[in-house]
């Protein structure tokens, strides 16, 4: 499974660097048009920060499954392994809970949004489109924070173990 979620999380980052690309092609063609051509693209500010939203949103599934979040752990590091293990367990199950609660409220506005044919001003785009961007990112964490809670965690040489039972981050330090 942990193989699995790892291809996934490869096919995410190479979307998001895709994405980014992308989002610099409309800038450039958008300041093009504007500059040389006296003509703006209309709607490509609006596309450009929807490819934002979904960056972030997705980029924070990547980032929650290669356990490089910042934290402030100089305590932490200090603190007796006990006491790490637990509050690396009060972190995950606090993470799950949040994360089910705005994924669940999320999808609901998608739902509203897609009920009422909310669009975008300029592009005409559905809005349920970039509001899914909130939704489907905090439930795929809220995924990994569950597969952590029963153990499946990332294992590789590089990063330390992500789960409650892991060890040292990729910096070299605790949790």
């Amino acid at each position: 499974m942990e193989q699995r979620i790892e291809r996934l999380m490869r096919w995410i980052s190479l979307a998001l660097g895709w994405a980014f690309v992308l989002a610099i092609l409309i800038n450039l063609a958008n300041v093009v048009g504007r500059y040389v051509f006296s003509h703006a693209i209309l709607g490509a500010d609006e596309v450009q920060i929807f490819i934002m939203v979904w960056m972030a949103f997705l980029g924070a599934v990547v980032v929650t499954w290669r356990d490089q979040h910042l934290r402030m752990d100089v305590l932490f590091s200090f603190m007796p392994a006990w006491l790490q293990q637990l509050l690396r367990w009060v972190e995950l199950c606090l993470m799950l809970a949040l994360t089910v609660f705005v994924a669940w409220h999320s999808f609901q506005y998608v739902g509203q949004m897609m009920a009422i044919g909310r669009r975008s001003e300029a592009a005409d785009i559905p809005m349920a489109i970039p509001h899914s961007a909130v939704a489907l990112g905090f439930a795929l964490i809220a995924l990994i924070a569950l597969a952590r809670c029963f153990g499946v965690r990332r294992t590789q040489k590089s990063h330390g173990a992500a789960g409650p039972e892991g060890a040292a981050g990729t910096d070299g330090q605790a949790g």
